[in-house]
């Protein structure tokens, strides 16, 4: 449950009708994700889908209505309009992982690739950053990474409406073990992101630069 609300942190909402029915919700791109994510909550609601542009993607979504699941979530920090006032209780350390992978799977991202090409020796880079409207949750965040062992990361706040926390290789790495390894829910994440740091560390193991 910690991967799910690592990810509701990232692409959720809290909903109330006119008639008081509250509801929680997750909109991804990714159905396959969210069948998993509906399976770890036992949930038999049907997950919806919106068309977009022609040259998009649906987007899918679950929703799910509970007052009580809604105001646990709310006793752990999530509000209705949570976008740039997330601030999430801290949780046991065994379920930290679990979280982070969950937020980075919704609001994260790696990137590998060769930088400084102009030099005779060209280095192979890793870099990942979560992304945030609340400057105030990605604050905690890097604290709690700190306290685990991730020691780096900087927060960048972005001429638009978010801020960035940002972390460089040797702390990628770092990350990568922490959600991955570290994790009590493995099988949840998001294989395209997990597939760019392995195919770093192939490339860093056989030295491959390009």
């Amino acid at each position: 449950m910690s991967y799910v609300l690592g990810f509701f942190a990232a692409d959720g909402y809290i909903t109330v009708n006119r008639r008081g029915g509250q509801f929680w919700c997750i909109q991804i791109t990714d159905k396959g994700l969210l069948e998993t994510i509906k399976k770890t909550v036992q949930s038999n609601h049907k997950i919806g889908m919106r068309k977009r542009k022609s040259n998009e993607s649906g987007i899918y979504r679950l929703q799910i209505g509970s007052i009580e699941m809604c105001d646990d979530l709310r006793n752990l920090g999530f509000v209705e309009r949570k976008t740039k006032n997330l601030s999430v209780r801290k949780m046991p350390n065994q379920y930290f992982s679990d979280f982070v992978r969950g937020y980075f799977d919704g609001d994260g991202n790696v990137w590998s690739g060769v930088t400084k090409k102009h030099r005779k020796t060209p280095s192979l880079t890793l870099l990942t950053a979560f992304t945030s409207c609340s400057r105030k949750f990605l604050t905690f965040l890097l604290k709690e990474l700190n306290r685990q062992g991730i020691e780096g990361g900087s927060i960048y706040d972005s001429k638009g409406n978010y801020s960035r926390l940002q972390f460089g290789t040797r702390d990628s790495l770092k990350l990568y073990d922490f959600m991955y390894n570290q994790s009590t829910s493995s099988g949840l994440q998001l294989l395209r992101k997990k597939v760019v740091f392995e195919k770093f560390q192939t490339m860093r193991k056989n030295a491959v630069v390009v």
